[in-house]
């Protein structure tokens, strides 16, 4: 057992996981192989039908002119906001203090692009219109993430994505979307991906994010744009000698479970109701928004954790493999995929029975 996270190591032991589509081994590609000839032409260096016909599908399911396969959303985004500072001779982007591009990515704009962040809100809440118009410093380009995943998946209001794509248009801010899970939105908007990318200039997508792909990305724009863009795919590597089993997993797993996330929004708020009943524990948002949020604890992690191992063994149900310490308990994240529906609901609420009043016996001493 790892003594660096006994926790996970347990969870995956479990029989059946709440979270997720399935185990991340070598099936997630050889299920899709199983389905194709072994004669079909590899992609070339960024051309060739495979990846073209993808490229034109995702464009298309997207309503953006053109789209191109990055092997990263990292790449994909840097590339985007790189040539938006460019092209106005800015050289300053605005998002939210907690987007992937701040907290995960080695301050990748400042260190390649000699870019300047300039944070909107806070650490505690959405952008909202205000937060733009309020800008002091004169910026290229407004990254959104929808939905804010360090926040628990929060989403605005559509009305203030209309306004503040209808303001940035006017002022001549350039509007992009950090999409990763723009599939799993869809849903509680109740609009389709073209409606809600019809607001940004562009847009990227993730490819193993909610539909369970290898790795890859989508970028999508105007075709000028886009064709200017693979001029930095290929200075930053981007264009490999081949790229087809990223794609020929994404198309697969695109095809089998972009029309299941109303399925997974629906079951996302059944999981939510079953947390917020245990003693202690609370979600966020208190109503997912989407088929990811956050499960918050007012307990010490290593309680928890004793707790968590113990559930999983008695019941062969995981909940999750990674708790993290926060200012008053611990919290951890959800995302439910095709795991969830195979999971007996007699037998979950069994889990939560016992995780209610184990935590219970910890508040009474």
């Amino acid at each position: 057992m790892s003594k660096k996270n006994p926790l996970l190591e347990v969870f995956k032991q479990t029989d059946y996981q709440v979270i997720g589509h399935s185990n991340r081994d070598v099936h997630v590609l050889k299920n899709v192989l199983d389905d194709y000839g072994g004669h079909q032409e590899s992609d070339i260096y960024g051309s060739g039908k495979i990846i073209e016909d993808f490229q034109e599908k995702m464009a298309s399911y997207l309503g953006k002119e053109a789209a191109v396969f990055y092997p990263s959303g990292t790449m994909a985004q840097q590339i985007a906001l790189r040539m938006w500072c460019d092209k106005k001779g800015i050289q300053k982007v605005a998002y939210h203090p907690l987007a992937h591009i701040e907290i995960h990515e080695e301050n990748v704009l400042r260190e390649l692009h000699h870019i300047k962040s300039v944070l909107l809100a806070n650490e505690n809440r959405l952008i909202t219109l205000e937060d733009v118009v309020s800008m002091e410093e004169d910026v290229a380009c407004l990254l959104l993430e929808l939905p804010q995943r360090e926040i628990g998946g929060q989403l605005p209001a559509y009305k203030t994505l209309e306004e503040i794509s209808i303001y940035c248009r006017g002022k001549g801010i350039k509007l992009h979307l950090d999409g990763a899970r723009l599939y799993e939105i869809l849903p509680y908007y109740q609009k389709s991906a073209a409606e809600i990318c019809s607001l940004f200039d562009t847009v990227y997508v993730s490819l193993y994010k909610g539909i369970g792909g290898i790795a890859g990305a989508i970028l999508a724009g105007d075709k000028t744009f886009m064709q200017e863009s693979k001029v930095w795919k290929r200075r930053l590597g981007g264009d490999l000698i081949s790229l087809y089993p990223y794609i020929i997993s994404a198309n697969y797993y695109f095809d089998k479970r972009v029309h299941k996330m109303e399925q997974y929004y629906e079951d996302s708020k059944e999981l939510a109701v079953l947390f917020n009943e245990c003693h202690t524990i609370s979600t966020v948002p208190l109503e997912p928004v989407s088929n990811m949020f956050h499960v918050h604890i007012n307990e010490e992690k290593e309680n928890i954790v004793r707790i968590l191992i113990e559930i999983y063994k008695e019941t062969g149900i995981g909940l999750t493999g990674n708790l993290k310490d926060i200012h008053e308990g611990c919290y951890f994240e959800v995302s439910i995929g095709d795991n969830y529906a195979s999971i007996p609901k007699g037998e979950l609420k069994k889990v939560f029975k016992l995780l209610n009043q184990r935590i219970l016996e910890i508040a009474v001493g």
